[in-house]
């Protein structure tokens, strides 16, 4: 959309390869069908379900139990979807830019091959490439996991509730569908192979799993499974655990091993599979460019993906100049407990800057919200990250708490104007709220 401003012909391709268990999608890649929105919008459902706990102690009184109707929030997720995938089409349609259904794979140079699902072929050239394939889920790589395990590519369109669940995995995606499962009222088990979050700020990492521990879900630390024997068994070295449902969390491959890189001689990490680029999205062969989650070593973000796209195109047929920001890029984790974050996590602050280098500022708070419930009493958490020898500006910050992507969004944007914690202090907090921590 960006090149069809500067009155360039442009083309997309967009095909989705469906799932094991036959589940595709419409326009709009991950974030929009099997990503963010709908597992915002669980999200959702399982803080509306902690909300009517609540409001008893506030005064409200129903009788009637209450209970969660899977289909329906499934039925209205799916719906909300399919507009945005209509809204995708005539976005499209308007800026007069050709939309194809269809697989693409280079086959020479500046050529590319479209496939339908029908199987027709077609052969199109084009001045300028650029790779946003994106990832999808891993597999295990066992007896049984395609057959009897499901990934977030299933769940969100789950034509039924999931039941007993066993979660593999302790990535984002692993632990934000786990918590709403949860929250949802499901019984809900997390198998950890080693550490929850990797990447993540491990002090914040850690208080997250215990916050979920402490609401209902269980963790299997250090297991991996070796078969997935039948729909109720799961098996590792020395137990099998029986459930209902297993969600595959744990991790994801770059989507470029079979769109015929190596025919125009497009490097990859043959180990990871993500492309590397320069510092302007550029591979090692001129004319074809990269964004998204297949670039090596940068965040998995559909907004930074969006921003570097669009200053990419500004860079090539505008005349602009401006550069990708890849470090002070904001970011949240749909825990039951949100976690916001900007900038280093302590961890890699102190190895890029050496640990006498920063100084950590944190500090416990209660939700003014969570008092009349009488419930998690300190459980969330906000820490700064400064850099003692640049004015003790900020270069990490991190929020546990409610609504953590509308605080952290804000504080992103001082960040990027050079922040400092002495331009912190002197900021006037809003009372009452988790932000003025």
């Amino acid at each position: 959309q960006e090149a069809a401003k500067y009155e360039k012909k442009v083309m997309v391709l967009d095909f989705v390869m469906p799932t094991p268990l036959g589940n595709s999608w419409g326009l709009g890649g991950t974030c929009v069908n099997v990503g963010c929105i709908p597992k915002k919008l669980m999200h959702q459902a399982a803080l509306l379900g902690q909300a009517l706990q609540d409001s008893r102690k506030f005064g409200w009184q129903f009788t009637e139990e209450v209970k969660h109707n899977w289909m329906t929030m499934t039925e209205s997720v799916q719906n909300y979807i399919g507009s945005l995938n209509w809204g995708y089409r005539v976005a499209l349609r308007e800026k007069k830019i050709t939309f194809e259904n269809a697989y693409g794979e280079f086959v020479g140079p500046h050529t590319i091959k479209a496939t339908n699902k029908r199987g027709v072929e077609k052969l199109y050239t084009a001045e300028r490439f650029l790779i946003a394939t994106g990832e999808r889920p891993r597999y295990l790589g066992v007896p049984g996991d395609k057959e009897y395990c499901i990934s977030s590519d299933d769940l969100f369109s789950l034509p039924y509730c999931p039941g007993k669940t066993l979660v593999v995995g302790a990535s984002y995606v692993a632990l934000e569908c786990a918590g709403f499962l949860a929250g949802l009222g499901l019984d809900v088990t997390v198998m950890v192979r080693s550490i929850l979050l990797r990447g993540f700020d491990q002090d914040i990492a850690n208080k997250i799993g215990e916050y979920m521990e402490g609401h209902g879900i269980s963790f299997i630390r250090e297991f991996v499974p070796i078969k997935v024997g039948s729909k109720w068994h799961m098996t590792t070295i020395d137990c099998s655990i029986p459930i209902i449902m297993v969600l595959l969390a744990i991790g994801r491959d770059a989507c470029t091993r079979r769109i015929g890189l190596d025919k125009v001689g497009v490097k990859i990490n043959e180990k990871t599979g993500k492309i590397p680029v320069n510092d302007e999205e550029q591979t090692n062969v001129p004319y074809i460019y990269a964004v998204g989650d297949i670039l090596q070593d940068k965040l998995e973000l559909t907004p930074l993906a969006i921003q570097a796209g669009r200053l990419l195109v500004q860079r090539l047929y505008a005349g602009a100049t401006s550069k990708c920001d890849y470090v002070n890029v904001p970011t949240t984790v749909f825990t039951p407990l949100e976690y916001g974050a900007c900038g280093y996590s302590e961890e890699a602050a102190v190895e890029k800057f050496g640990e006498e280098n920063i100084e950590v500022y944190h500090s416990h708070f209660w939700p003014l919200e969570w008092t009349v419930p009488s419930r998690d009493n300190n459980k969330c958490y906000a820490k700064i990250i400064c850099n003692i020898q640049d004015n003790e500006r900020v270069i990490g910050f991190h929020v546990l708490g409610p609504n953590a992507g509308e605080v952290t969004q804000g504080f992103a944007a001082a960040m990027k104007c050079g922040l400092t914690k002495e331009q912190l202090d002197s900021t006037i907090g809003i009372h009452p709220v988790c932000a003025e921590v």
